[in-house]
């Protein structure tokens, strides 16, 4: 791209097991990026399905800390355009987690978009 900006997605289907809503946990290691060097990256939407019988909520995290959640419906789907962004600087840490009621398995697809800009 000419303007400097790269697509950035973290996505894919993934079983889970819950450990309770307030005990998000990371889905995979696969859906973990760090902001490069000299470079900043902007979340701009999120997409997400639930295959269980039970609301499940994932969670955007940054350092370690909560930024987003997208609740999720039972046997569910959501979109969610993020209007509000923010600059993620170098070396920012994202990772998707999910929270389930424990006990809940099941499979989550994730696919959030970013573009990190240099």
């Amino acid at each position: 791209m000419s303007d400097g900006s790269t697509p950035v997605f973290l996505q894919g289907p993934f079983a889970f097991d819950g450990n309770g809503l307030d005990k998000p946990v990371l889905i995979d290691e696969s859906l973990r990026y760090v902001v490069p060097a000299g470079a900043t990256t902007q979340p701009v939407y999120f997409r997400g399905g639930n295959s269980t019988d039970d609301m499940i909520s994932v969670v955007l995290f940054r350092d370690g800390n909560p930024m987003r959640f997208f609740p999720i419906a039972a046997k569910g789907a959501t979109h969610v355009a993020l209007r509000v962004v923010e600059d993620l600087l170098a070396d920012s840490v994202l990772e998707l987690h999910v929270a389930a009621p424990a006990g809940c398995s099941g499979t989550v697809v994730v696919d959030l978009g970013m573009v990190q800009v240099r």
